[in-house]
C-alpha cells in the first residue's frame, strides 16, 4: 500500500473522537419524587483538562437549565451534556428553589459512585448522571467547539437507537452496583458522549466549521493530522503545503481561513497542549520532552514554553496544579516555538 493509499484511509475527525478517552470524576444514580431541584456544581478545569456533565433521564421527565441556554424539558430516554464545566440546574418543574444537598439522601457506594434519592410525594423521575474529565489535547480543541448543551432527544435522533442500546446497558449497571461496575459505567459512558457528539456533527451547521470543518477538509484534515501525529518534525508552512499537494500561499491562506489561525501558530499550540499534558502524566526528563517536541535543546524548549505560557515547565511540574500564571496556558495563539 502506498503513502496516498495509506493517508487515503485516514479519518482525522475520527481520531479526534478516539482522542475522548475519560476519567470519571463521579457517577450517580437519582429517584427523585417532586417536587425537587438539584443546582449540579460548577466544576472548576484543571489547568490542562476539560470537565463535562451528562443526564441521562431513564425514566419520568425534569426540567435542565444550564446558565446561557433556553431550559429544556428532558423526557425518558433523553440525554443532555453539558460540556463547559458551566454551573446548571435539574429540577421537577421550573421555578423550583434549589435545595442544599442536605436535603437529599446521599449514599456513597463506591471511591466514583453514589446514590441520591428524595421523596416529595409526587411522580417520580430517574436520572444517571456523571461527571468526566477529558486530558487529551485534542479532546479539549474539540470540547471547547461544543455548544453551552447538546441535548439528544429520545424521539429525534437518527442514531437513537444505538444509543439506547447503550442507555439501557448503563441503566442495567446503574440499578445494581456490581463489581466492577464503575469500569462498566465509565466505559459506556466513554461510548454515550461520543455518540452524543457525533450525532451533533452530523446534525448541527456549526460543526462544518472552524477546526472540526478543517478536519473534515481532505487537505487540511491531512494538515492538521500530520502535526498531530509528528510534532517532532520541523514543520514549516512550505512542507506541510508539499505534503497536501498545494503551493504554499494557498496553503498558507486555507488553513487560516478553516483553523482560524496560521499553521505555525496552531503547530505551536498542539506542542505546548502535548507538553503539559506529558509534564502532568509522565516521568520523562525535560531533555527528552524537548526532544519529542522537535526543539535541539533542552534549554530551546524552555524558552518556547517560558514565552507562551509565562511560566516555566519545571515550575509547571513542581506545583502539579493551576496557578494564576497558568490559568489561561493553552489558550494562548501568540509567539512561535
Amino acid at each position: 500500500m502506498t503513502n496516498n493509499d495509506t493517508w487515503a484511509l485516514v479519518d482525522p475527525l475520527g481520531e479526534a473522537l478516539h482522542s475522548l478517552r475519560m476519567s470519571g470524576t463521579l457517577y450517580c444514580r437519582s429517584e427523585l419524587s417532586a417536587p425537587w431541584s438539584l443546582a449540579w456544581p460548577v466544576e472548576k478545569d484543571c489547568w490542562n483538562s476539560h470537565v463535562l456533565s451528562f443526564h441521562v433521564v431513564s425514566s419520568g421527565e425534569c426540567w435542565l437549565e444550564v446558565e446561557g441556554a433556553d431550559p429544556l424539558h428532558l423526557r425518558p430516554g433523553d440525554l443532555a451534556l453539558v460540556p463547559h464545566s458551566t454551573g446548571h440546574c435539574l429540577s421537577s418543574e421550573l421555578n423550583v428553589p434549589a435545595f442544599s444537598l442536605e436535603e437529599f439522601n446521599f449514599e456513597m457506594v463506591g471511591e466514583r459512585y453514589c446514590i441520591l434519592t428524595y421523596e416529595g410525594g409526587g411522580p417520580t423521575t430517574r436520572l444517571i448522571c456523571g461527571e468526566v474529565r477529558f486530558d487529551h489535547p485534542a479532546a479539549r480543541n474539540l470540547l471547547e467547539l461544543l455548544p453551552r448543551v447538546i441535548h439528544v432527544e429520545a424521539s429525534s435522533s437518527p442514531q437513537m437507537d444505538l444509543m439506547q442500546s447503550t442507555l439501557r446497558l448503563m441503566a442495567a449497571e446503574a440499578t445494581e452496583l456490581r463489581p466492577g461496575g464503575e469500569t462498566v459505567i465509565t466505559r459506556l459512558a466513554d461510548i454515550l458522549v461520543i455518540q452524543a457528539i457525533r450525532s451533533w456533527i452530523q446534525e448541527d451547521p456549526t460543526a462544518q466549521k472552524g477546526w472540526l470543518g478543517a478536519l473534515q477538509d481532505t487537505q487540511m484534515g491531512k494538515a492538521i493530522m500530520l502535526i498531530h501525529r509528528n510534532p517532532d518534525h520541523p514543520w514549516t508552512v512550505a512542507s506541510l503545503a508539499s505534503e497536501v499537494a498545494m503551493s504554499r500561499s494557498a496553503f498558507a491562506a486555507r488553513f487560516t481561513e478553516l483553523v482560524g489561525e496560521p499553521a505555525m501558530h496552531y503547530l505551536a499550540r498542539w506542542r505546548m497542549h502535548l507538553a503539559l499534558t506529558w509534564l502532568q502524566e509522565d516521568r520523562v526528563t525535560l531533555a527528552e520532552l524537548a526532544s519529542r517536541l522537535g526543539y535541539q535543546s533542552e534549554a530551546a524548549f524552555s524558552r518556547a514554553f517560558k514565552r507562551f505560557n509565562g511560566i516555566s515547565p519545571g515550575a509547571v511540574r513542581r506545583n502539579g496544579q493551576a496557578t494564576s500564571d497558568a490559568r489561561n496556558l493553552v489558550n494562548a495563539t501568540t509567539n512561535s516555538p
